[in-house]
Order: C-alpha cells, then structure tokens, then sequence
C-alpha cells in the first residue's frame, strides 16, 4: 500500500498565516522550520484570522463575523434599535430617488465598505450590500436610512454564518439567476450565482451587467455562462488542493429557454449576439464538466442574490443556503 501523498496548504495575508495539510507530523516540522526562518508565534489551532471567527467541532467548521458585526452596529448607534426582520425593502426605487443629499458621505461610505467585507460570510447580505455600494460617490438620505435597515438586520442575528458540514460531499452544485432589465437607470440586467460544496456555501456573487440584454433569455443565459465560468475554476481550484471532482458539476437554472439554448446544437439568429456563451457553455456540457437542469422558481436560491425578497421568502431562502447562528438561543 501506498503511502498518502503529505500535502501542506499556506494562506498567507502580510503577516498572518493559516497553514493546512493531510499530516500533523509535516505540519509541526513545517512549522518549526519556520519559526527558525522567521521571528513568529504558533497560535495553536485557527479561531480568528482577519475579523473571521472560526469555531471548530465534529460537526465541522463554523465561519462568521459575531464581533466584526457587533463593531459595526455599535459604530452606527443602533444596539438599542428595533431589529429588522429581511435587510431591504421590497419593490424599492434607491437608484430613482432624487431626494436631499445625504450630507456626510465618508460615514456612508465607511459603512457600506464595512458591510461589504462582512458580506464574506453573509451572502444574505450580497443584493444589499450591491444596491447601497452604487451610491458611494452622492449617497442621498434614502440610500443611508436603507443602509441603517442592513444594520438592524444585522442586530438580528449577529453571529450568522457558513458551516462547513464534516458530512458534506465534495460534489459542487451551482444555482445561477438573472433580473432582466433591472436597474431602472441603464436597464442593464443583475445576475448572481451561488455555489455549494456538498452542503456547504463556498461561493456567490451579485453583478450588475456591463451591457443591456435584448431579452430575459439572453440575461439568464449570460449568467449561466458566468456560473459555469466560476465552476470550472472552483473544479479546479479543489483539484490544486487534492480534491478531485470526475463528475459532472451540476448547475441549476429557472429558465426554460436558457437550458434549451444550452442544450440545442443549432444556432440560429436569436442566439448570434450571444454566440461565445454559447460555445462556452455548450462545450462544458458536451465535456460533461456540467449538467445543466431546471430548478422552479419558487426554489430558486439566487433570487437572494437578484432581488430584494419579502420576509417570507427571504427566509425561506436563507434555511436552505446552509446558513446558521451557533449564538442564537435554541
């Protein structure tokens, strides 16, 4: 029998290091050679690393952001306020409103640069935190009341976070979605994906298009392709870190007529101005890399990433996203 191959991972930040690997012997020598190599503390067994907690146990890895949080309500004057129940209000019109000048702007803007760092481990937080971002350089009085609501959702349930599940399977599965036309202002489409690593979030993004979609199908179609962009790459990525995924990554869509592009062979007028997501997609169907399905709307986790959602639905969503508070009363 052969012996397992000693792999050691190192994530390095300045001068913060996180170090990982198959084999406690070649970690301490690992560590003990750099001790001797540079002036350094071992502090045992990662629980903080840059304003992230880590919590560790049999069920698996807790990541969250309880202080980072708790820092920035208190920073707002809001401990005392009444907690909201879903981050921003449905059917909102931030981007239209011409109401007075909110007057002090690096406080928005210090505000939303924290909530966007926190939005690493809080992808309920990702269509928020992308709106409110939009208004940086001429925040108006809307935008920082809007931004106030993300505070008191956060009061909520400070300590939320990602757990990464010990009993997950290392099959990655990806939801892709898109908002045709959905900024007001240039009617570019929203699009966002989320990734999970068997029961685990490991990825997600909100992004406004840089070009105007001609139809839903072509908005939802780019997003897919963007979604099977970010597969490829987490496909690989595992790969680097001795993680081998042989099967196809199976990649979740709510339009019909999106997977019916994917999975037809012609193309035809309609889908020429989309031609090289086409190829793409296509390809990564054909290699079996994806396999590509429908998913109904109803259940369709990305709408948290592409619109602002009613109580209900919102956290719906969020149950099924592999999201939790370890510091929620039982």
């Amino acid at each position: 029998m052969t012996k397992e191959k000693i792999q050691l991972n190192v994530v390095v930040y300045v001068d913060d290091l996180i170090v990982a690997g198959n084999d406690l012997v070649a970690l301490d020598q690992f560590k003990l050679y750099l001790g001797q190599c540079f002036k350094m503390k071992d502090l045992g067994k990662l629980k903080y690393f840059l304003g992230l907690e880590v919590a560790q146990s049999a069920q698996g890895f807790y990541i969250c952001q309880r202080k980072y949080a708790l820092d920035i309500i208190m920073e707002t004057s809001l401990l005392g306020a009444k907690p909201a129940e879903f981050p921003m209000e449905t059917n909102h019109r931030l981007s239209l409103d011409k109401g007075d000048l909110f007057t002090d702007v690096e406080k928005y803007r210090r505000l939303i640069g924290s909530l966007i760092y926190l939005s690493v481990t809080r992808p309920d937080l990702a269509y928020s935190v992308h709106i409110l971002s939009q208004f940086m350089q001429l925040p108006r009085i809307a935008h920082w009341e809007a931004a106030l609501r993300v505070v008191r959702y956060l009061k909520k349930n400070p300590g939320q976070g990602i757990l990464s599940r010990s009993d997950s399977g290392l099959n990655l599965k990806g939801w892709c979605d898109s908002d045709w036309a959905g900024c007001p202002l240039t009617r570019r489409s929203l699009t966002g994906w989320f990734v999970l690593l068997g029961y685990s979030p490991i990825s997600w993004k909100t992004k406004k298009k840089h070009t105007v979609s001609r139809s839903s199908v072509e908005a939802e179609y780019i997003s897919m392709a963007a979604a099977t962009c970010e597969l490829k790459w987490l496909k690989k990525l595992l790969g680097d870190l001795g993680v081998h995924h042989p099967h196809g990554m199976h990649l979740l869509c709510d339009s019909q007529s999106a997977l019916y592009i994917a999975q037809n062979p012609v193309f035809h007028e309609r889908t020429k101005h989309i031609e090289v997501d086409c190829h793409l997609v296509r390809d990564a169907i054909m290699q079996k890399i994806i396999t590509p399905s429908y998913t109904p709307t109803t259940v369709q986790l990305v709408d948290i990433f592409t619109k602002s959602l009613g109580k209900a639905q919102f956290q719906y969503l969020i149950s099924k996203m592999g999201m939790c508070d370890l510091h929620a009363p039982s």
